[in-house]
This record gives structure tokens, C-alpha cells and sequence, in this order.
């Protein structure tokens, strides 16, 4: 097994790198890339106003790339551990660009990049799209309620989550594209969208297009099932059968924030991929692994 999304305590995870380490060894990972969450060159403390920081700050980079390589080498003969990076994209007149790109990340020398998109940015202001439901609920009404009907237009907030994607696809140089439809995550609480209209399906042909221009790879995510906020994986069947009419490799990862949740779901994750049409997973560094 291989896992190239994991969390520590250098972010918002639960456990130490090494840790996580002894974990995946002992459940059989023959690789694990680390991922730290960061919106480098941005300090994180530009979102507090409206969520925690989850990203991490740029003082504690230099720990986080010797503590991993420390790992690489203490660990080597059991298990390949690889630097990396989930790199979110970020663009706002006021506050600047966060853009996941080799040439930005190169002074770290990170095996990998995860390019994600947590954060919306609208002319009235920006919100992060998997933050709590009630927090959601309120950026939705303050962002997007037309003023004629008084209603949310939730066409229009998903829009711009994938629009934002595609532009971080277009700009970006990263290896993969991390949970792809996060904007699902709190439809289910507050049903502010409807899945299977035409408009929406539409959306995700245009980013896989742009996914398979891009030559990135696309992760079946398992963390939403492991943290009970979504009993699916990202992407959703439809759009993983979208990316596979468009012969966009995936990967699975597990999005890991704890010990417990390195190898969570993966079975599941497998079958939905060869539901799809996939007969193998592709990782970065060459990495193909038989489904």
C-alpha cells in the first residue's frame, strides 16, 4: 500500500511524523508521503478571522522538512517516506497568491506536491468550503443569497469552487490534485446543491478536461468516510467516471490525520475505482500499483 496524503502534528493531524511512521510499517505501507498543509508564500493567520489554522505556518517549514528526512533515513530499510507538501491555491488582490508550484516550493526540495483547493474567494469576501456546516451555512448566505429571491444560489458557489480548481490547474506545477469535489463535503447537512442536474455534471467534464491537460494525477480520497463527514470518497462515482473517459490517472490516499486512519477505507476505495474502469493506480515517482 502507499499513501501520499498524511497529516501530523506540524498541521492539523493528530500524531507525531514518526508516529504515523510506525504506523504505516506496521500495517504494511511500502511508501508514505507526508503533506503538510500550507498556503506558502501566505501566512495563515490571514484566514483566522474565519476558521482555525490549519495550515502550517511558515517558521515551522525548516523542522517539518528535517524532522521528514530525519525519518527518511532512520526508517529506510523499512519503508520509503517521501517530503511533500498539500499546497493550497489562494489568489486575492488584498492579501496575495498561494500557488502550488515546484518553483515556489524548490528551497524546501519536496518529492511531491498535493495542489487543493479549501478557500473561495468572492467579490464580497472569502470562506473555506470544508469549514464546520453552521460556518458554511453562514458564508453561503453572506456571499451568494440573490438579493432578488432571498435565496442561496447554490449553482453559482460550486462554480466557483471548480472555477477556482481549473485555474489552479491551469497555473499551477504539482503532481496531485487533492479531493477534487471537496464542495460536496457539507451538501449533504445543507442541501444547497443538486448532483445529478445537467449544470453540475458540466462542471466536473470542464475540470476533468482541464485535470487531464494539466497531466496531473487525481487522489480517491477516503478521509471524508474516516472523519464521518461523508460516506463517499472524492471524487463521487460520476466524476470518477469522467476522469477515466478522459484517461486521467488516480491514486488512493487517505488523507490521514491520525494513526488509525492511514489505511482507512482503501478497499472500498479500490472497488469504486475499478467500478469506474481503472485497473491500476499511478503515484508520483513512477509508482504504479495493480487494482
Amino acid at each position: 500500500m502507499l499513501n501520499f496524503h498524511t497529516h501530523t502534528k506540524f498541521c492539523d493531524g493528530k500524531n507525531t511524523a514518526e508516529e504515523m511512521v510506525l504506523a504505516a510499517i506496521e500495517k504494511g505501507f511500502s511508501v508514505l508521503g507526508f503533506s503538510s498543509h500550507s498556503v506558502h508564500p501566505l501566512d495563515p493567520e490571514f484566514y483566522s478571522p474565519f476558521d482555525s489554522i490549519w495550515s502550517m505556518p511558515k517558521a515551522d517549514f525548516p523542522s517539518y522538512v528535517a524532522e521528514i528526512n530525519r525519518l527518511k533515513e532512520k526508517y529506510a530499510p523499512k519503508i520509503k517516506i517521501l517530503l511533500g507538501f498539500e499546497a493550497d491555491y489562494f489568489e486575492a488582490e488584498k492579501i496575495g497568491l498561494a500557488l502550488p508550484s515546484k518553483k515556489a516550493y524548490a528551497e524546501f526540495k519536496p518529492d511531491f506536491l498535493i495542489g487543493s483547493v479549501h478557500f473561495i474567494n468572492t467579490p464580497h469576501g472569502f470562506y473555506t468550503v470544508d469549514n464546520k456546516p453552521e460556518a458554511v451555512k453562514q458564508a453561503l448566505e453572506d456571499f451568494y443569497t440573490n438579493p432578488k429571491t432571498g435565496k442561496i444560489d447554490g449553482k453559482a458557489a460550486v462554480c466557483d469552487y471548480f472555477e477556482a480548481e481549473r485555474a489552479m490547474l491551469s497555473k499551477g506545477d504539482f503532481d496531485i490534485l487533492g479531493h477534487p469535489d471537496l464542495i460536496r463535503v457539507r451538501n449533504g447537512a445543507l442541501k444547497f446543491f443538486d448532483e445529478t442536474e445537467s449544470w453540475y455534471k458540466e462542471q466536473l467534464l470542464e475540470t476533468a478536461k482541464a485535470v487531464a491537460k494539466s497531466g496531473v494525477i487525481v487522489e480517491i480520497n477516503t478521509g471524508a468516510i474516516t472523519r464521518k463527514v461523508m460516506d463517499d470518497v472524492y471524487p463521487s462515482a460520476t466524476f470518477l467516471e469522467i476522469l477515466h473517459s478522459h484517461k486521467v490517472p488516480v491514486c488512493i490516499d487517505s488523507d490521514a490525520h491520525t494513526t488509525a486512519m492511514l489505511d482507512g477505507e482503501y478497499e472500498r476505495a479500490r472497488n469504486i475505482a475499478r467500478k469506474a474502469g481503472y485497473k491500476e493506480l499511478v503515484y508520483p515517482g513512477n509508482y504504479v500499483e495493480k487494482l
